[in-house]
């Protein structure tokens, strides 16, 4: 326990996050990848560097969270990083649920791709590349599922304009 709680300073400790066993497989699998841990409303939230995404899904696949519910995005514009990756999961064994975070920047924002770690992933994926531009890297299929395919810009995106492009 010491060494995660060395590594989540002395907050986790105190909300007694560093015996969590999520916390503990990301801490052990690389203690550097993981940026945040809050636990907020009977809900865990972990936030890990973007390029370490699809490893901390696999991790935490392994660690006994064995089905991937949802993902979605949120614009922050005009804070930096501008979008924020949150991925939901759930252990059955455990009868939890945590949020897997990861926060990317503009101007060409984009993340490793989890449908390797969980195939169910895909759609999800795509439907935040085509709202909010976001690019999965490794996806197998990364193109538009609800906007044509000639359409400009990304709608969810908070500089978008109202009325759209003219």
């Amino acid at each position: 326990m010491t060494q995660v709680a060395t590594l989540l300073g002395k907050q986790a400790v105190l909300d007694g996050l560093a015996d969590h066993p999520a916390v503990k497989a990301i801490a052990a699998w690389n203690a550097d990848a993981l940026t945040d841990a809050k636990f907020d409303r009977h809900e865990l939230t972990l936030t890990v560097a973007p390029e370490t995404i699809r490893e901390a899904c696999a991790t935490l696949r392994a660690a006994g969270y064995n089905f991937f519910e949802d993902m979605t995005a949120v614009d922050w514009h005009p804070a930096a990083p501008r979008f924020q990756l949150s991925y939901h999961l759930l252990s059955h064994a455990m009868m939890e649920r945590i949020r897997l975070c990861a926060r990317v920047d503009d101007p060409d924002p984009s993340v490793p791709s989890i449908v390797p770690v969980w195939p169910a992933a895909n759609f999800f994926e795509r439907e935040v590349f085509d709202l909010f531009g976001i690019r999965f890297e490794g996806h197998p299929e990364l193109r538009r599922i609800m906007m044509p395919d000639d359409w400009k810009g990304y709608p969810l995106r908070k500089d978008y304009p109202v009325e759209g492009y003219r």
